[in-house]
């Protein structure tokens, strides 16, 4: 894979009120390629895993709870300077402070469920989208 992409998550909460449409509509207008999207559920282990490097900060266990709540849609996006325009697009991880237009500032509930994860650097877009994605389901 090229190193213009980057990872998302739709998170269950937006995934249980309906968001999901709305939000890949968001995305497709801001100029991203949709290259592998699933819709999945996290069992509780597996949602260990995924956020492993947070297990020693307070939000684990919630956050795991959480994200094992209920389906979820991961995909990986394509796009010049993919990882920056998405985290521009998602906006900020607390609604409260998200910038008017993005993601998080329309969907989000509060900090844990904020409608939506985007990788923070392309080293943790290619381990998260190997977490989700095997090498055919990737194009």
């Amino acid at each position: 894979m090229e190193a213009d992409f980057t990872f998302a998550i739709i998170k269950p909460n937006a995934v249980r009120t309906g968001k999901t449409g709305p939000i890949l509509a968001m995305i497709n207008e801001a100029g991203f390629e949709i290259s592998a999207l699933k819709m999945t559920s996290l069992t509780v282990p597996q949602a260990e895993a995924f956020y492993n490097f947070c297990q020693e900060e307070p939000v684990f266990e919630s956050l795991v709870e959480f994200m094992s709540s209920g389906p979820v849609v991961a995909m990986i996006l394509r796009r010049e300077n993919a990882v920056e325009e998405f985290s521009r697009l998602i906006g900020d991880p607390d609604p409260e402070f998200a910038e008017p237009g993005t993601i998080r500032k329309q969907y989000a509930v509060n900090l844990l469920m904020n409608a939506i994860h985007g990788s923070e650097s392309e080293e943790d877009a290619r381990r998260e989208s190997e977490f989700f994605f095997s090498e055919i389901e990737k194009f």
